[in-house]
């Protein structure tokens, strides 16, 4: 089991999390994921720093496994995403593990393009897919479809190929990807969910390959105030994603976001301010198979989080 922390680009400036992932590293945190935004979920959230630019810069500044959960085919060609990917490995080798799912209009729209519908957003994902793996092996790569490539080639292909992880938070998407995707990314969800998610990605082909959950958590020094920094953060992102994938700026995200009430997050984040909540939890993912289990605090307080993690949490743990 490894313990990763989530480095929110939405929240915070790259500098602060370069700062934070540090901290993190020192306090027993064993990974990194690292979210890819072009726009925040909320005016309020106000940040959006370039995620791939940081990468390079937090995997120098640590000794971590960085991830990123990544959509491609219309904000980034896959070309380069491989690219990126291949270059991120050959700095630090074996270190990069790639999440790739099919976006948000909210990063994605700003190309112009039109927003695809879900069946052809996950035929383009698959698509791309293809298309990375097939430039990592470091041959010209040509390819007509929803994506189109021109023979491509990477001349400076990765050392070790990187894992790609699908992302699903619902089980037919789960039992979909389960055929192509190395491993399964998922969030944490009502133990009922998550278990049909758990189970459809291994119906059809994801026995034995590995699974990562990303876990929304709100810790403060009281519970109060660990609900109040949730509902100030996290308040538009507790809707359904087939809701959340279609909205286009951070406006509209604020707009759904009015009506919900603190209470309402008790059921989408873990809200606490003793170690054994949070312990239970992660020993819970863990007892269903996940091998990394991401811990993205979604309040602004991080520092004192990760303070409180590696003191009272991650010991108990190792």
């Amino acid at each position: 089991m490894n313990i990763g922390f989530h480095a929110s680009h939405e929240q915070f400036s790259p500098k602060h999390l370069l700062e934070l992932v540090q901290k993190a590293e020192k306090a027993g945190f064993q990974e990194c994921l690292s979210s890819d935004h072009f726009h925040p979920w909320s005016n309020k959230q106000g940040e959006s720093g370039f995620a791939w630019s940081w990468l390079g810069a937090a995997m120098h500044a640590t000794k971590m496994n960085f991830g990123i959960v990544n959509a491609p085919g219309q904000r980034y060609h896959p070309a380069i995403i491989a690219q990126a990917a291949a270059t991120l490995d050959q700095m630090f080798p074996g270190r990069f593990w790639l999440c790739q799912g099919s976006g948000q209009a909210v990063n994605e729209n700003i190309t112009g393009e039109k927003w695809p519908p879900k069946d052809i957003r996950n035929a383009r994902l698959k698509e791309s897919v293809d298309v990375i793996r097939e430039l990592w092996k470091g041959d010209y790569v040509t390819h007509h479809g929803i994506v189109k490539v021109e023979s491509a080639k990477l001349f400076t292909p990765p050392t070790q190929i990187p894992t790609i992880y699908g992302a699903a938070i619902t089980a037919k998407t789960a039992q979909w990807l389960s055929t192509w995707a190395d491993g399964l990314i998922t969030i944490s969800q009502p133990t009922e969910t998550l278990t049909k998610v758990i189970d459809a990605f291994k119906e059809e082909g994801g026995v034995g390959k590995p699974m990562a959950i990303k876990v929304q958590i709100s810790y403060a020094s009281s519970e109060d105030k660990a609900l109040t920094g949730a509902w100030d953060q996290w308040k538009n992102n507790i809707f359904p994603s087939k809701l959340l994938s279609d909205i286009k700026t951070a406006e509209q995200f604020d707009a759904i976001g009015e009506k919900v009430r603190k209470e309402d997050l008790k059921e989408h984040v873990i809200i606490g301010n003793k170690p054994e909540i949070f312990i239970n939890k992660i020993r819970e993912y863990h007892d269903m198979g996940f091998e990394k289990i991401i811990i993205h605090n979604v309040n602004e307080d991080q520092e004192e989080f990760i303070d409180f993690f590696g003191k009272e949490v991650l010991p108990e743990l190792s």
